[in-house]
């Protein structure tokens, strides 16, 4: 990841504010040099420092330049304006982009912010209008310039999950966001995600769990956990969110799990889901604080969720062994794969499957179910009740009590959290081997996406 500290360069009458370094991304020339002749009017506070007119080029501009702020059009030939958005938050996370468009369709909107881009302006653009919105994304991007990309940074193939650290000694961690699912109510997600959170924890290894069921959520009552601060908080704040304020929020279980509750009346979810992508534009902005973020989702296939699955490494989907369950399922699946999701990112968990089936008749063999959806089982979670209200009853996981019990799920549970965590380290450490190639025949430094 190539970046550096905040511009500090001020402007030409020698002012206390810094000249924003901006780049123009059209393929129209008429249009690049339309909007250059509107910043050079204000040339003490903007500065054209590269232009591109094609989705190629913006790249390998971009990382020559390194702009504060990219302007893109967002239909270009070669590479739509979302997908150079897209690698450019990987590879150049320090500059902001705000997106363009003649159209002002709410799809292009949520796909531009999805991408990562921090707003959307109208063609033909209006001076003003311009320049209010570079000084507004530039001001909100500052805490993320500042304090999470750091010069000279190197990679330590070594620790858990191919973090990075700066010449400073700030430790950068990768911030794999997993996404626990069902189209079911009553599948067990809550179970899953709080298991699997405390699973996932290992010495040197911070994991976040966070409940974004917003108008029903458990995750406190399973981890006896009760906050005045919670999401409602911080989803206004998302624009100019630091980690210190998010650490204020934050709560922190015995077993050193940090948990963000959901809010705490049905109601507050309304204000969260006006803007259906602020959970994940949060979490995007926190992950690199963490090695590991856990979400548990509610039911509905919506908005909301989607921004979550979009920018997770993995995606727990769960099922129960049930005509409904399967059903389901398959329809999600088929969604998943519609919405060209890697087979890999998608881990199926099986939860409370009877091994005796002579004695719960209603529910169907994992090898039928594998058979109907063309795909494996990756975890079978056993219907055993008893363990899981008692730890419930304690508010610690079952896999911190019972993960060895043979009269219990706790095995299936920590077996569940091990795969994720070796498929996402392997992730990890594929992608600094690559990184590390493009390094040698481009010169550019390492950099560590986020998946």
């Amino acid at each position: 990841m190539l970046s550096r500290l905040g511009n500090t360069s001020t402007g030409g009458g020698g002012g206390d504010h810094p000249v924003i370094n901006v780049m123009l991304v059209d393929d129209n020339a008429d249009t690049r040099e339309y909007i250059k002749k509107f910043l050079a009017f204000e040339e003490r506070e903007f500065r054209v420092v590269g232009a591109a007119g094609n989705g190629r080029d913006a790249l390998r501009i971009a990382m020559e330049v390194k702009p504060d702020i990219i302007i893109m059009d967002i239909n270009m030939p070669d590479m739509s304006g979302i997908d150079v958005t897209s690698q450019l938050t990987k590879l150049l996370p320090s500059a902001a982009v705000i997106m363009m468009s003649v159209q002002s369709d709410p799809n292009y909107l949520r796909k531009a912010m999805q991408a990562g881009a921090r707003n959307f302006l109208n063609k033909p653009v209006q001076a003003d209008e311009l320049f209010s919105t570079i000084r507004d994304v530039y001001k909100g991007h500052e805490p993320f310039r500042q304090s999470q990309f750091m010069p000279n940074l190197t990679v330590d193939v070594k620790a858990p999950g191919a973090r990075t650290t700066n010449s400073a000694g700030t430790t950068i961690h990768p911030g794999h966001v997993v996404i626990v699912y069902s189209p079911q109510g009553g599948s067990g997600t809550t179970t899953v995600s709080t298991n699997l959170a405390a699973g996932l924890m290992r010495k040197g290894i911070k994991v976040l769990l966070i409940d974004a069921d917003l108008q029903f959520g458990d995750v406190g009552v399973f981890l006896k956990l009760q906050s005045q601060s919670t999401l409602a908080e911080l989803a206004p704040k998302v624009n100019d969110l630091d980690i210190e304020f998010f650490d204020s929020v934050v709560s922190t279980h015995e077993s050193g799990l940090k948990v963000l509750l959901g809010p705490q009346r049905p109601e507050l979810a309304d204000e969260i889901e006006a803007v259906p992508d602020s959970v994940a534009r949060i979490i995007e902005r926190i992950a690199t604080d963490y090695d590991f973020i856990v979400v548990d989702t509610r039911c509905h296939l919506d908005n909301l969720l989607l921004a979550l699955t979009d920018i997770s490494a993995r995606i727990v989907l769960v099922a129960t062994p049930t005509l409904t369950g399967v059903k389901n399922a398959k329809f999600v699946l088929d969604l998943f794969d519609r919405m060209d999701y890697p087979a890999e990112k998608i881990v199926f968990a099986l939860n409370k499957v009877d091994e005796d089936r002579s004695k719960n008749r209603g529910t169907i063999a994992t090898e039928s179910i594998e058979k109907y959806l063309h795909r494996s089982v990756d975890a079978r979670i056993p219907n055993i009740e008893a363990p899981i209200l008692a730890a419930v009853n304690k508010g610690v996981p079952v896999v911190v009590t019972q993960r060895d019990h043979k009269q219990s799920p706790g095995r299936e549970l920590m077996d569940l959290a091990d795969y994720v965590y070796a498929q996402l380290n392997e992730d990890s450490l594929d992608e600094v081997e690559s990184e590390s190639a493009k390094s040698k025949k481009s010169g550019l430094g390492l950099r560590l996406g986020k998946n």
